[in-house]
């Protein structure tokens, strides 16, 4: 059974970083991976996603410049780092992986395995 572990929520200030990671129990070298996220009411949304053949992320345009997606095989981990965070930012950030060999994509239902969520509260 694949397992996907997020850390790294938390409670920051208007414009500060955190770091989310994501330890999953596939490997992250062959496998795409991706964040989304969710608040109360409104449908899971795409944050970021991480290529498994190339190191080439695409953005959500709310994040875009403020976020980096990044993996490291050797761990197989998934990072994503947040700057100059929002308090539209604060949401429950999900890891998200497709199976074997599948590309790139920012649709929710394109992903075959989900952690648990880490909650991220941005106060202003």
């Amino acid at each position: 059974q694949v397992q996907l572990v997020e850390s790294g929520g938390g409670l920051v200030q208007v414009g500060a970083s955190l770091k989310l990671s994501c330890i999953a129990s596939l490997p992250t070298s062959s496998n795409t991976m991706a964040w989304f996220r969710q608040v109360p009411g409104k449908e899971r949304e795409f944050v970021a996603s991480i290529s498994w053949i190339r190191y080439v992320g695409i953005y959500d345009d709310s994040v875009k410049g403020r976020c980096t997606i990044s993996r490291d095989n050797t761990k197989n981990a998934v990072y994503l780092q947040m700057n100059s965070l929002k308090p539209e930012d604060t949401a429950v950030y999900y890891c998200a992986a497709r199976r074997e060999g599948q590309g790139l994509s920012k649709i929710r239902a394109d992903y075959d395995y989900w952690g648990q969520g880490t909650q991220v509260t941005v106060s202003s």
